[in-house]
C-alpha cells in the first residue's frame, strides 16, 4: 500500500505511532496521501496537498491504487463549504463532511466527484477552483467557525487551532498555504502598518524568543478573526492582538502578509 485518501470525515495525524502522542494535524475527506512506512497497526503518510507528514491508524486508509492516486492528483477538485454536509456512501448509508473537505475529480456541471469508480453527487455548498471574490469569500467562510472551540492540530468546526484556520479557509479560498504559522509567514508580500491590510490578509504574532506562535485573518476596522480558546473576532493593531473580553494584549505583533493577489 503506496497510496491512500481518506475516506472518513477525519483522520488525526499523530507525531509518533501511537494513541497517545500528539495530535499534528487532521486529514479531511478526500484528503489523499502518500504512505511512506508501515509498522505495528500505524503507517506514515505525507499529504499531498501540504506536504504534512505524520502517523495515521492503518485502518482509517482507503488505499488507492498508483493510478487512481495520479487521477486525483491531476484533476480538478472541489471544496465543501457548509460547515456540516451529508454525502452517500452507499446506497443504504451517508457520512458527515466537514467545511474544507476535498471533493476530488470534480465534474462541476453535473456537481458530482469520484474516488476510484464510485461517482457521488454533491448538494451543497462548495468552492471550486479561485472564486470571483477571494477577499469575500475568505471572511464569510472564517466567520462560519465564530466560537468553533480551539483544538491543538485541528482543522475541523468541531475543533481548529489558529493555523488549520487560516489554513482551510484559504483552501476554500482556492490559495494552498502551508500547515503551520512559522511556515505560512515566509508567504506573500510583508505589509508595514495595520491600516494597509485589507480583509483576508494574514497578521503573524510571536513569542519574546521571536518564534512565530500565532496567526489570524484580518477583517475590517483593524478587527481579526482568530482561533484563541475559540474561535474569535477581537481588535489588532501595530502592538497586537487586545482580547475585547479581558481588556488586554494576548499576542504580540510579529508581521502582517498579503498573500492575495489582488
Amino acid at each position: 500500500m503506496n497510496y491512500g485518501i481518506s475516506g472518513l470525515s477525519i483522520i488525526p495525524v499523530r507525531r509518533d505511532p501511537s494513541e497517545q502522542s500528539e495530535m499534528i494535524t487532521q486529514i479531511l475527506y478526500g484528503e489523499h496521501f502518500i504512505v511512506n512506512e508501515i509498522m505495528m497497526g500505524w503507517a506514515r503518510v505525507k499529504l499531498a496537498f501540504d506536504g504534512c507528514a505524520g502517523w495515521i491508524d492503518v485502518k482509517m486508509i482507503t488505499p488507492l491504487p498508483e493510478k487512481s492516486y495520479l487521477k486525483i492528483v491531476h484533476s480538478p477538485f472541489a471544496v465543501s463549504a457548509d460547515i456540516f454536509n451529508i454525502i452517500p456512501v452507499n446506497a443504504e448509508q451517508t457520512m458527515m463532511i466537514v467545511a474544507g473537505s476535498t471533493l476530488p475529480c470534480w465534474r462541476p456541471y453535473l456537481k458530482e466527484f469520484s474516488i476510484q469508480y464510485d461517482v457521488f453527487g454533491f448538494a451543497g455548498n462548495f468552492t471550486y477552483k479561485k472564486p470571483a471574490n477571494v477577499r469575500k469569500t475568505i471572511i464569510d467562510q472564517a466567520l462560519k467557525y465564530f466560537n468553533a472551540p480551539y483544538l491543538w492540530g485541528g482543522r475541523s468546526p468541531m475543533g481548529i487551532d489558529c493555523s488549520g484556520l487560516t489554513q482551510i479557509i484559504y483552501k476554500m479560498a482556492g490559495i494552498v498555504i502551508p500547515r503551520d504559522a512559522s511556515q505560512q509567514v515566509h508567504y506573500g508580500t510583508a505589509l508595514s502598518f495595520v491600516e494597509e491590510t485589507k480583509p483576508g490578509d494574514l497578521a503573524f504574532f510571536d513569542d519574546d524568543e521571536g518564534r512565530i506562535v500565532h496567526v489570524g485573518i484580518i477583517w475590517e476596522k483593524n478587527k481579526i478573526i482568530h482561533a484563541s480558546g475559540k474561535v474569535r473576532i477581537d481588535n489588532v493593531d501595530q502592538f497586537g492582538i487586545y482580547n475585547l473580553e479581558t481588556k488586554q494584549y494576548t499576542h504580540q505583533m510579529r508581521v502582517m502578509k498579503r498573500i492575495i493577489k489582488d
